[in-house]
């Protein structure tokens, strides 16, 4: 594809597929990425603050975007998840906090999740499962709780808005991070180290509605990258490489075989430590692999897992997020040039180079504006 003026969604598609393109393609991940209305006044949200306009515009414009959106999804008439939960949302001190009630088994648990004005996350206070004794009442939901109906027009819909400008990724979490985000990471660790049996079962339970919804929207919308989230609850430190098969590879692989049936393409997503678990990542046959975190956040170096998985998997990343709003835009300049430099060295399916998050503050430095703009400079003249 060198020489040839390519748009940014044909750039994509071809690393995608493996084949030769024009330049490696660059991400800003969720900026540009997310949807976000910088016009809603809402003062929780973030990005209607002036300091984000230049960001936005610039990752609009200039990247290889890759929207990320998932189906629309409506519970069945006879859904009966009214019977077993609550969900209640107040204000409190100036700070945004819902609430969700699960009744069940003869059992009350609850969840609290907290969100900050002028933060673009949130903060679970409380989790719903807690101990043995709430998950075996949880397991006790009725399977038609979870069901759904999905409808992918409105993929369809945000295909034909982001036309040749880049891609749709649809988003979906797979059985582990279901089942783990019910936990607090402790409590979590704990049931998954000491309770096999009883963890696997809530992973089935949540595999029986994730796998048909996968089947319908991946028939339904065929030929598109996926983003698989949850590999990283079961790396270390958290789990050692043998349970990371048990929990991850047992119950993602199907999904990643869906995916790929329908000529779409399966992206395993992963922060941190990747270096023992890459065999059962590539194990499950997936097209794509991000974030590919750098030391010290991640334990392997980019040209290693290109050298050694790179034939199997686009390769996305290596850049760490908290370098774009630390460092100095010189000394980032040298960060992006190796990740380009690894990315693309030798053989391999492909390269985007992206980070590995994105700011979630409303004030947006010059500096890290201008390391967003470095990532862009370097990319569209590499290999040039």
């Amino acid at each position: 594809m060198k020489g040839v003026d390519v748009t940014r969604r044909e750039r994509l598609m071809a690393t995608l597929r493996g084949e030769p393109v024009d330049r490696p393609a660059v991400s800003f991940y969720e900026v540009g990425g997310s949807r976000v209305n910088p016009n809603d006044p809402d003062e929780f949200n973030i990005y209607n603050s002036p300091d984000w306009a230049s960001l936005l515009r610039l990752a609009a414009e200039q990247t290889d975007l890759i929207h990320m959106r998932g189906p629309k999804q409506t519970p069945l008439p006879d859904n009966p998840s009214a019977e077993f939960f609550q969900t209640e949302s107040f204000v409190r001190d100036g700070s945004r906090y819902t609430r969700t009630t699960l009744t069940v088994a003869g059992r009350t648990m609850a969840s609290l999740r907290r969100q900050d004005p002028g933060v673009a996350t949130s903060w679970q206070l409380e989790h719903l499962l807690r101990r043995v004794e709430d998950i075996k009442a949880y397991l006790q939901l009725p399977d038609e709780v979870f069901a759904c109906e999905y409808d992918v027009s409105d993929l369809a819909a945000a295909d034909q808005r982001v036309g040749d400008a880049g891609i749709i990724m649809v988003e979906t979490a797979d059985p582990l991070c279901i089942a783990a985000d019910l936990f607090s990471m402790e409590d979590y660790l704990v049931v998954a180290m000491t309770e096999p049996k009883l963890f696997h079962q809530l992973l089935e339970k949540h595999s029986r509605h994730l796998y048909p919804k996968m089947e319908r929207v991946a028939r339904e919308f065929p030929g598109h990258l996926w983003r698989i989230c949850g590999s990283e609850y079961a790396s270390e430190p958290y789990l050692p490489p043998s349970l990371y098969e048990e929990y991850v590879v047992r119950y993602t692989r199907p999904m990643v075989e869906t995916i790929h049936k329908y000529g779409g393409f399966a992206r395993i997503h992963s922060h941190g430590r990747l270096k023992n678990i890459l065999p059962h990542i590539r194990a499950m046959g997936p097209a794509g692999l991000d974030p590919i975190e750098p030391p010290p956040q991640g334990d392997v170096q980019l040209i290693t897992v290109r050298r050694q998985y790179g034939k199997d998997m686009v390769l996305f990343g290596n850049l760490e997020a908290s370098d774009l709003e630390t460092l100095a835009p010189t000394k980032f300049e040298k960060k992006v040039i190796r990740a380009l430099r690894e990315g693309t060295a030798g053989e391999g399916r492909g390269f985007v180079l992206m980070p590995s998050s994105c700011p979630c503050g409303r004030k947006i430095s010059d500096s890290t504006l201008k390391n967003y703009e470095t990532m862009v400079r370097l990319a569209a003249s590499w290999g040039g």
